[in-house]
């Protein structure tokens, strides 16, 4: 075959899938709504069962649910039957996934949480279909041309993924789960890395190089030496930051007066430093510095930007592989 004939079934593939996708989209109702509601509210676990194809695509939609804090697992509709739907809970909210809606596996799933009450949401094509009739709440996915001579699940199976994508999405933003929630369930892996937030890198505690507005240039030069950060931080009689030096400030004092180490802080600081809260993600801080061509930010927490509680290096972050 012609390696053209090949691009060209690769395209019609895709396009199958497009439409399958536009056909979904417009068949988004109500039923959406109460199949998010029913999974955030739900006091236990998603459970997600499907037959094949279906199978294997409830195994993604239950591990995205899971990652936004939907706690999900997958049940095998074959060995359901033979002692698994004791996994099932009246709590718990049960996704069936099939295209036909009659795939014999699923019945006696169907049957068992139709009894026990377990709500039952159903992903199905067919509303003549056992599925359709026995489900709480019907997903009605839209009946779409398969590619492979119209017989290989694969406009249908990604409709379904797409649909899942979607409720777990709409659960995320329902539950106002935002990347700190994200990042807990991620702490690992290239997502963990762009998640890393100021707090999980900064210097706190005796740290940070604190200095008193009234101390005198000669013992600040022994605190920036010590610390070893090339900035002081400085901070009232009230404890609250008002100022920052840096050793670059500092030899330009040097050479601006020759008793420059007499002078005290407050008459030669840079008032108003930049903070960052200690929530913000290290890649924006790291955008911050490169932007203010600077090297390092003050850190606060909850809008109290005068109460300083630690200190990001620029050379935390890169060292943290993060850009």
């Amino acid at each position: 075959m012609k390696k053209s004939n090949l691009k060209k079934i690769a395209k019609g593939v895709i396009d199958l899938e497009i439409q399958a996708l536009k056909k979904l989209k417009q068949s988004i109702n109500n039923s959406f709504d109460k199949a998010v509601n029913a999974i955030v509210k739900c006091q236990s676990k998603i459970v997600l069962c499907g037959v094949g194809k279906s199978s294997i695509v409830g195994s993604k939609i239950s591990a995205t649910l899971s990652s936004v804090g939907c706690a999900s697992f997958t049940l095998d509709s074959s060995s359901a039957s033979h002692g698994d739907m004791g996994s099932l809970s009246k709590k718990d909210v049960l996704i069936l996934i099939s295209n036909s809606g009659d795939s014999q596996e699923l019945r006696p799933v169907i049957q068992f949480a139709n009894r026990n009450k377990i709500t039952l949401i159903g992903i199905v094509s067919k509303k003549n279909s056992i599925l359709y009739k026995a489900s709480d709440i019907k997903l009605l996915i839209p009946e779409v041309k398969e590619a492979g001579f119209g017989i290989v699940p694969t406009s249908s199976t990604t409709n379904t993924l797409a649909l899942g994508d979607a409720m777990a999405i709409a659960c995320m933003n329902y539950k106002k789960f935002g990347k700190l929630e994200f990042k807990k369930f991620h702490p690992s892996g290239s997502l963990g890395m762009k998640l890393r937030t100021v707090s999980d890198l900064m210097l706190n505690g005796n740290k940070i190089p604190f200095i008193n507005e009234n101390s005198l240039m000669k013992y600040a030069l022994k605190i920036i030496s010590n610390k070893g950060l090339g900035v002081l931080i400085i901070k009232n009689n009230k404890n609250s930051t008002i100022g920052i030096l840096t050793d670059g400030d500092i030899k330009r004092l040097a050479q601006k007066f020759k008793n420059f180490q007499e002078l005290k802080i407050k008459s030669v600081m840079v008032k108003n430093p930049i903070s960052v809260d200690k929530n913000t993600l290290a890649a924006q801080a790291l955008s911050i510095m490169n932007s203010k061509k600077i090297t390092s930010l003050c850190v606060h927490k909850e809008n109290k930007k005068n109460k300083t509680v630690g200190i990001i290096h620029i050379h935390n972050i890169l060292n943290a592989n993060i850009s």
